[in-house]
């Protein structure tokens, strides 16, 4: 059967050259990097080098970048670590409605500890307020996190300019960038931001590996506390190959951007043929999104259903967050932007990669149509 992978938000292949670039550390190269030995020597030299490659990849210096175990690591210890480090300044954060759940209980979390926590709204196309933002900030803000592009619509946020806005309150800023970082460029001094989450394995390497950019001078308090590891910010000892295999991802991400545009060609395509469907609608901002998103609404028919029915035919997408996905039947995201909670148990979405291709659309277009009748005639609520 023909398969086409459409859920690189979830999660993508690990590369070819990723995983030569791991095997070594894997077997014979599995010294401790705390070592002062040859074989530690050889795991610290390696560690090293991918700092370099993941800070050129978001044009951030060696020595501002925390390997964690993941994404959702690198948003709580952004959030909780520079929330406590600055608690004496004051104890309001901000961040938005529709952030990835690591970053929304990481508030919660300092919710039930005292903190005042302003939640922003979205508007209809998930875009955040900046004019709600600066009603809300005040000289007793210590940090504002919005994400720079979300997994479930790929709307892009403003986060320059809430950098602007929150810096001149003296607040400290933190964005999510593991939906973004591999797909669009992103480059933390033209952001102004002063922390940023990426992961590796939504951009071709390993799972279980992400990183923290921290910009220089400021104080984390950490999450887990150990030995030197990561200059005594992230203590416990490192995953050596997972490490090296994010250097290399970060190498080939930052050498495959100029794929970009065929990428965004392909989506497009996309689009237009599922739009082509009775009674879908795209959500999400129709211009400022990733592009390598595509995310809908299809009436009257449940997301998951929909995911599962199109897997039976090669086709794998998505219909939320993964992380959520199968707690939660309607979207937050897309509760948060005005729809109605029936509509949003309808999510559909596509995320391309760069292995892509103009035949893979055409499959899936071939194929899209008639599942989504096959699932309308079944439903209570299709009328059609």
């Amino acid at each position: 059967m023909f398969r086409v992978y459409l859920d690189h938000m979830a999660t993508t292949p690990l590369d070819r050259e990723v995983l030569a670039a791991m095997l070594p550390f894997l077997e014979n190269s599995f010294g401790n990097p705390s070592r002062m030995y040859d074989l530690g020597a050889e795991a610290k030299e390696a560690i090293e080098r991918a700092r370099e490659s993941v800070a050129r990849l978001i044009n951030a210096s060696p020595n501002e970048i925390i390997f964690t175990s993941s994404g959702a690591e690198a948003n709580n210890l952004a959030i909780r670590g520079l929330a406590k480090a600055n608690q004496n300044k004051g104890m309001h954060v901000i961040t938005s409605e529709i952030e990835h759940h690591s970053t929304l209980n990481a508030f919660r979390s300092l919710q039930k500890e005292g903190y005042v926590v302003t939640f922003l709204p979205v508007n209809s196309y998930g875009e955040v307020s900046v004019e709600k933002l600066e009603s809300a900030i005040t000289d007793r803000t210590t940090l504002v996190s919005v994400m720079l592009a979300n997994y479930e619509v790929g709307t892009l946020q403003a986060v320059k300019e809430i950098a602007e806005i929150a810096h001149e309150k003296g607040a400290l800023v933190h964005t999510d960038a593991v939906a973004a970082a591999g797909n669009i460029p992103v480059d933390v001094k033209e952001l102004g931001v002063d922390a940023l989450s990426i992961s590796a394995h939504t951009m071709y390497g390993p799972k279980g590996v992400g990183a923290l950019y921290l910009r220089e001078g400021l104080r984390i308090v950490p999450l887990i506390y150990s030995g030197i590891q990561e200059e005594g910010r992230r203590g416990g000892t490192e995953n050596v190959a997972g490490i090296v295999g994010f250097g290399k991802a970060a190498e080939l991400a930052l050498r495959h951007l100029d794929k970009v545009e065929k990428v965004r060609w392909l989506r497009d395509k996309l689009i237009e043929g599922v739009l082509e469907v009775e009674k879908v609608e795209l959500t999400g901002h129709p211009e400022k999104r990733l592009p390598n998103h595509a995310s809908f609404i299809v009436e009257s028919v449940d997301g998951e259903a929909l995911m599962m029915a199109l897997s039976f035919e090669g086709i794998y997408m998505g219909n939320g967050t993964a992380c959520i996905s199968q707690v939660l039947r309607a979207s937050p995201i897309l509760l948060a932007m005005g729809y109605p909670s029936q509509r949003a148990q309808c999510s559909a979405i596509f995320t391309l990669g760069r292995e892509t291709t103009k035949r893979d659309i055409e499959y899936v277009l071939s194929k899209f149509p008639g599942v989504v009748a096959k699932l309308r005639k079944i439903s209570p609520l299709w009328d059609g």
